[in-house]
């Protein structure tokens, strides 16, 4: 089938003024902040407001392994947002915002794609509200205020060794992963070894996307552990009083963005916590909103089932209180193919052997979701080069597994071509779940990580660097060791290895490092050669982004 590019198909969306997309969640005019036309917050007084109605079923979207040949997990969210609506439903979509990075890097952005969409697209992958430019000023005021605290006499006795505070910036660049501050003479401060992540990566993200209120948000934020003493007690943001100014940038941004899809249904896209290094929901707020508007929230995890179903279910339901009714898993012919050992080039033949072979991985993904007490729908996203033996067959397989798989048209027909979906999800959210996390809050730190490297991954061991151990002991004995574990690996594998993939077994797992984000009230587990700030690729998705002759942006998608 030929279709339009998604640029193009979004350009041509009929879309509703924004007040009447939040008059269908029963809100008025005076409930929201207009961003021009077409997208809005939700002002903090009205979410306030809604504590204690009655909720709606959650519903989470997640998938197999990403892998070059596209799962859509972003496209089937919206899918069955829509489908859901069209079946009778109040259905609302929640997703994260895009980071500027990838955009212009490689991955490309985040609103979903062919006939399942939502905008304005254009605005939601570029500086939307401005969400990200506040966490990012947020984090490098608190940067900001050690270095001055320092400079100007240094009260705390911060050691400046012992800084894990860095700075951040919202973009791809490499040559700030490590760098010297400070130089130029006492004016300029105290040279120190530093560097950037990308804003994604801030703990002041995660916070964002974890806080229930301003109250909360400043709470979470004078927690942030930013450097030790010279006798190596921790320093926080709030001993050095930055958490009220931070609190202050972030006023706005923590209010949900109200936009819509292209077949006009609600969807509050909010947040955007790195995927690998913290835990890729997004907000807290607006899944909590959502719930509280609709009868059905659909949401998603960063990356395939291992890392962001998991920190899913075991940080943000956590944390939240929330607990999910049920498990969307997608899956695609072709990306099974792929783990099949099926090239990227040959993936538009048929293979029934190899999507036999690759569906190890979906079957992993499938057990480790009913393994949280989870109801669970395959939902296979179509492309025109599937045949009917190879759905046939993994239907087949999804069938020996006790679990169906739908096939979903979404790309090509919008809500119309998940409307199984959506009725699958609706009779699964209709019985009793028995969710629950897959360690308890007292199990000790190295306990819940190897308990997710053992259980989800299927390594037979994890392997500490030096001082690991030590780090978590001491996190332990000051009172962290209640806090959940947020694993930080290659998505690309259930292992460490990026190139291994189906279903590997009888691997080891290197825990490269620890961090203690205790403002967000988790504790980051750095695996293999994860990286928190990205680099730009030997083409850059830059080089093909302007303006034409109309003064609209080409080269996005």
């Amino acid at each position: 089938m030929d279709m339009k590019p998604d640029i193009e198909i979004a350009r041509e969306a009929r879309k509703l003024p924004i007040a009447q997309v939040a008059a269908r969640l029963g809100l008025s005019d005076a409930d929201i902040l207009p961003y021009g036309h077409d997208k809005a917050k939700i002002a903090h007084e009205v979410i306030a407001g809604l504590a204690g109605r009655p909720q709606g079923k959650l519903v989470l979207v997640t998938a197999i392994n990403p892998t070059p040949a596209g799962e859509g997990k972003t496209t089937t969210t919206v899918g069955l947002g829509d489908a859901l609506n069209r079946i009778g439903q109040r259905a609302t979509v929640c997703i994260r915002e895009a980071s500027l990075g990838p955009n212009f890097g490689m991955k490309g952005g985040a609103a979903g794609g062919g006939m399942a969409q939502i905008v304005p697209m254009e605005d939601m992958n570029l500086h939307f509200t401005g969400d990200f430019h506040a966490v990012t000023s947020a984090h490098n005021l608190l940067s900001a205020m050690i270095d001055n605290h320092i400079h100007w006499g240094n009260a705390l006795r911060i050691d400046p060794r012992r800084i894990t505070w860095r700075r951040v910036m919202d973009m791809n660049d490499r040559a700030l992963r490590q760098a010297v501050i400070g130089l130029g003479g006492p004016a300029n401060g105290h040279p120190r070894e530093s560097g950037f992540d990308i804003t994604v990566a801030s703990e002041v993200m995660a916070i964002l996307c974890l806080a229930s209120d301003l109250a909360d948000l400043q709470a979470r934020l004078g927690r942030i552990v930013i450097a030790e003493t010279f006798d190596k007690t921790p320093v926080t943001a709030g001993d050095i009083g930055a958490d009220g100014a931070m609190t202050v940038l972030l006023r706005d941004a923590l209010q949900p963005n109200l936009v819509q899809t292209l077949e006009n249904n609600p969807a509050l896209v909010h947040g955007g916590p790195f995927a690998n290094i913290a835990h890729g929901c997004n907000s807290v707020t607006a899944t909590r909103t959502a719930l509280a508007l609709s009868d059905y929230v659909v949401t998603e995890a960063g990356f395939g089932a291992d890392l962001g179903a998991e920190k899913f279910l075991d940080i943000k339901c956590r944390l939240a209180g929330l607990s999910p009714d049920a498990v969307v898993l997608v899956a695609t012919v072709r990306a099974l193919k792929m783990n099949g050992g099926v090239a990227r080039a040959d993936l538009g033949a048929e293979n029934v052997a190899a999507l036999q072979a690759g569906c190890a991985n979906l079957g992993r993904h499938i057990e480790n979701m009913r393994g949280f007490g989870l109801p669970v729908v395959v939902a296979i996203n179509h492309f025109t080069t599937d045949t009917e033996a190879e759905i046939a067959a993994l239907q087949d397989y999804c069938r020996t597994h006790g679990v169906r798989a739908v096939l979903c048209r979404h790309w090509a027909e919008g809500g119309a071509g998940a409307e199984d979906l959506a009725r699958a999800v609706v009779e699964m959210s209709a019985t009793h779940t028995n969710f629950a996390p897959l360690y308890p809050d007292e199990m000790p730190l190295w306990d819940k990580i190897e308990t997710i490297c053992k259980r989800i991954y299927r390594a037979d061991h994890v392997e500490a660097a030096p001082g690991v151990c030590e780090r978590l002991a001491a996190w332990q004995k000051a009172g962290y060791g209640h806090l959940p574990v947020c694993m930080a690996k290659t998505q690309y594998s259930f292992s460490a290895d990026p190139k291994a993939l189906g279903a590997p077994e009888g691997f080891m797992i290197p825990l490269r490092e620890v961090r203690l984000a205790a403002g967000a009230g988790f504790v980051v587990a750095i695996c293999g050669e994860i990286m928190t700030m990205p680099g730009l690729p030997r083409e850059p998705a830059a080089l093909r982004i302007g303006l034409d002759g109309q003064g609209q942006v080409q080269g996005l998608f």
